[in-house]
């Protein structure tokens, strides 16, 4: 029997976490789950100064809203600093790493002659072959890195899952560093001490890591440890091509949820950048993309996150919710982003006229706050159509008598009642159903305007109407 399958998650706690982490972690998870194996959750804060207060707490609470819950974890890496140490030094003694003593002067020197000369800046190796001894002499008073001997010949190849072979030139790779003189490892190192120690299979990540993965091998043949197999997955673009960036809409995780995104439709439309489903399926559950993720279905072409389709896939999803469940979801979203307690029967009356209009739990208050709060007026808004105040009050007024005589509040009475009076008083239908729209729900976009008047109900809807007139008929 094979190992156990087992994959990770490792953000870094250096601010909000991001959409492409969730996709990263996505894939991961998936996979895991495909393969009954197991799914770690790790922070990789060794890099103490980009670390951002509550980052960690976010990234905890963002990958807990979309469901993708860790089976191990959270590991933090600044709590095992002592394992890297012992395994650095472990390497020098073997003879496989060094002891640097280069000045941060010396360095940007090197680099800089590099760069005049048109080569790769990278270590020159200058404390590469200072004795064992005197190395060790030195270490004891003198600031130093430990950096990893990066053989000067042949080739690192890897086989990616996604794309193929991939070899890279020893000789153009650079001595990294493994352990920085404050004794904490660099990314290089604690990476794959922790992969190998928790047993990480599969390293599914983005493709910016391609070109770290050979100085990870080396590493890994230089421990002597099994190197596992790697996937590198495109980088998410807008649709402009350019990198995924705030300047084009968010690209938070928490700032999804602020938005009014549904966890699964998020899942759903991170599921489908770069892959797709066998049967050509655009909306799945999360448990059958388990059942269908392969990593060879993957592109290595770099996905577009098309903030337009998942708008369009969130509005499938909100339409597919149980009436209760989106009640559920919308009381708990005006909760805690918009600070509004509703009634259950108040949402339940509303939910039914927007349903059909939302892409969004945000645009609900748009749709269907002047079920729930008082509107407000001006002339210009009332007279949007150009007709003089003395006109819009006059229909204003001719449509409250009607409407007040009504026999039901049901909205095919009512809007008959309307259609009838605009007959015979040779109005437009439409003009009079906006100036009634404005008039009751305080602006031109809304529901269903019958609709709208049945839910909000006789009294309110009249009242509505003689505030629109006061308005009108004010000096």
């Amino acid at each position: 029997m094979g190992l156990m399958v087992k994959t990770r998650i490792a953000p870094s706690p250096t601010g909000a976490p991001h959409v492409a982490t969730a996709y990263i972690a996505l894939f991961n998870w998936a996979f895991a789950k495909k393969n009954k194996g197991k799914f770690i959750l790790r922070i990789e804060d060794t890099d103490q100064a980009r670390k951002v207060p509550d980052s960690q707490e976010q990234i905890i609470k963002a990958l807990g809203w979309l469901g993708l819950n860790w089976d191990e974890g959270p590991i933090l890496q600044s709590e095992r600093l002592p394992i890297y140490q012992k395994q650095a030094v472990e390497l020098v003694k073997k003879d496989l790493a060094y002891y640097c003593f280069c000045s941060s002067e010396r360095l940007d020197q090197v680099r800089q002659e590099a760069q005049k000369k048109g080569l790769p800046s990278r270590y020159d190796g200058h404390c590469r072959n200072i004795s064992k001894e005197e190395a060790q002499k030195r270490a004891k008073n003198e600031k130093f890195v430990i950096r990893l001997k990066v053989p000067q010949a042949g080739q690192t190849s890897f086989d990616d899952l996604i794309r193929g072979e991939i070899i890279f030139e020893n000789n153009l790779l650079d001595d990294q560093i493994l352990l920085k003189s404050d004794g904490f490892p660099t990314y290089h190192l604690a990476v794959v001490v922790d992969d190998h120690l928790m047993e990480i299979t599969h390293v599914i990540r983005g493709e910016e890591w391609i070109s770290s993965t050979p100085k990870h091998i080396l590493l890994y043949q230089a421990f002597g440890w099994e190197v596992p197999q790697f996937a590198h997955l495109s980088l998410l673009r807008e649709t402009d091509r350019a990198k995924l960036s705030k300047r084009h809409g968010s690209v938070g995780i928490l700032e999804f949820k602020e938005e009014g995104y549904l966890p699964e439709a998020i899942l759903n439309f991170l599921a489908l950048l770069g892959w797709s489903h066998p049967k050509g399926k655009e909306i799945f559950p999360l448990n059958e993309f388990v059942e269908e993720v392969d990593l060879k279905r993957l592109t290595t072409t770099a996905p577009v996150f098309d903030r337009q389709k998942l708008d369009w896939l969130n509005g499938e999803y909100i339409r597919q919710l149980p009436l209760v469940e989106l009640g559920k979801r919308l009381k708990g979203y005006l909760k805690d982003y918009r600070g509004r307690e509703i009634e259950e029967e108040q949402l339940k009356a509303a939910i039914p006229l927007v349903r059909e209009r939302l892409k969004k739990l945000s645009e609900f208050e748009q749709l269907a706050g002047f079920l729930f709060t008082d509107v407000a007026w001006s002339k210009e808004i009332l007279t949007i159509k150009g007709e003089s105040t003395s006109s819009a009050a006059e229909k204003l007024k001719s449509v409250q008598g009607i409407l007040a005589a009504a026999k039901t509040w049901e909205a095919k009475d009512l809007e008959e009642a309307a259609r009838d009076l605009a007959k015979e008083k040779d109005w437009k239908s439409p003009e009079l159903f906006m100036l009634l729209r404005v008039a009751v729900t305080g602006s031109t976009v809304s529901p269903p305007l019958f609709e709208s008047m049945e839910a909000l109900g006789r009294e309110r809807s009249l009242k509505r109407i003689e505030g629109a007139l006061k308005i009108l008929e004010r000096d």
